[in-house]
């Protein structure tokens, strides 16, 4: 597969983690407006510590763009780090500041929304490519883009549900948002090595 196809599977997976950064930040900030002086102030500097951890995930990811596959590999796993410092801040929050079911409950919304999209973003550029490759190489790409639809159309019933529930600690959302991010991962890398088998390289 030629190295510009190749980015697509590095920029699908840094574009979920960047779309579910904007989330919590939009989310935060929603919440900072209504928040008295003191509780703001806290609120306010998660949000610039938050902002700033995207903005170098962001940047990283971006730098990435034009690389080799190796290079690529290696990012993901500095950029899967910085990932992590994230969620551990916003647990953070969830478990001392920001104890407010409704808060927890419009961030996992948030969330899962920007998730849902990302997996149909993800499945219609898969489709897209699938169009360039030769007929009788489709049959693998066809079927992983029909299983990433079939991932996401799950995740989004899973994550509905708890949606509905209304009353989950954050530890369970953030609980079921990590199983659908993970569902993603391996549905983009399903695609990526069907890219890869059509196009004849060894995976």
């Amino acid at each position: 597969m030629p190295t510009q196809s190749s980015a697509h599977f590095f920029l699908n997976w840094a574009k979920e983690r960047i779309d579910e950064m904007d989330a919590v930040l939009a989310s935060l900030e929603a919440k900072a407006r209504q928040q008295k002086a003191e509780a703001k102030a806290k609120v306010d500097q998660l949000i610039a510590d938050l902002k700033k951890r995207r903005d170098e995930f962001q940047a990283k990811a971006k730098a990435q763009a034009e690389g080799s596959e190796a290079t690529w590999q290696a990012a993901k796993a500095q950029l899967e780090s910085q990932w992590n410092g994230f969620e551990a801040q916003i647990k953070t929050y969830f478990e001392t500041v920001g104890k407010q079911i409704e808060q927890q409950q419009t961030t996992f919304q948030d969330i899962a929304a920007a998730q849902v999209k990302a997996w149909r973003e993800a499945a219609d550029k898969f489709n897209d490519a699938a169009t360039k490759v030769a007929t009788e190489k489709r049959a693998n790409i066809d079927a992983a883009v029909e299983q990433m639809k079939t991932e996401a159309a799950e995740a989004e019933a899973r994550l509905q549900k708890l949606k509905q529930a209304g009353s989950e600690s954050w530890a369970a959302l953030s609980g079921a948002l990590a199983e659908t991010r993970a569902a993603f991962d391996r549905a983009d890398e399903a695609a990526r090595k069907a890219f890869k088998r059509a196009a004849g390289s060894v995976e």
